[in-house]
């Protein structure tokens, strides 16, 4: 196998490439049983709209096309993220001062091509965002069924700290936290 290389992107960047990404989002998803919720139009949609959020941060791992991508931001305070959740929600989470813009950074996508899947690539992607991230706390979310992402987080130091559903005919999904 080829040298992967990690760089970042910028908004604008990530935006030209969007179609690229796409390309990557549908190929690390295919055969998912959730296949409606992963459809290229969905994914495109929510990417233009994140890539323009306050703090979008994104890496991608590529060798002559992409292989992995991680992404995220923080969340509004009164966004989306914190209606509907469930369970037992981290103390930090449901901490007001903690949910102030900056405290809490949001990891929306990590993915890697099942050709390049348990290469590190993932690993290395996480990290490397991480190590940028200036927040007192990084959540993501992940399917109960994905028991492979689960037991990524879990080896990275993550865990489950509770669950949410964002939205009607979607989902639900476990939150998994850790501190950078």
């Amino acid at each position: 196998m080829t040298e992967v290389f990690l760089r970042r992107l910028t908004r604008w960047q990530a935006d030209q490439q969007r179609e690229s990404i796409a390309d990557l989002y549908v190929a690390a998803y295919r055969g998912e049983t959730d296949q409606e919720y992963h459809d290229r139009r969905g994914f495109l949609k929510r990417f233009a709209d994140d890539v323009q959020r306050p703090g979008f941060d994104m890496l991608v791992a590529s060798e002559t096309t992409l292989a992995g991508c991680i992404y995220g931001y923080p969340p509004h305070r009164e966004g989306e993220w914190w209606h509907g959740m469930r369970g037992d929600v981290p103390e930090a989470v449901a901490d007001t001062e903690l949910a102030a813009p900056g405290k809490v950074f949001v990891v929306v996508e990590l993915m890697v091509t099942p050709t390049r899947r348990r290469s590190g690539i993932a690993t290395r992607l996480q990290e490397r965002l991480l190590t940028r991230v200036d927040a007192d706390l990084v959540t993501t979310l992940v399917a109960p069924a994905n028991t492979s992402a689960a037991a990524a987080f879990r080896s990275w130091g993550w865990s489950p700290t509770g669950g949410v559903t964002l939205g009607e005919g979607r989902p639900a999904l476990d939150v998994w936290s850790r501190r950078p």
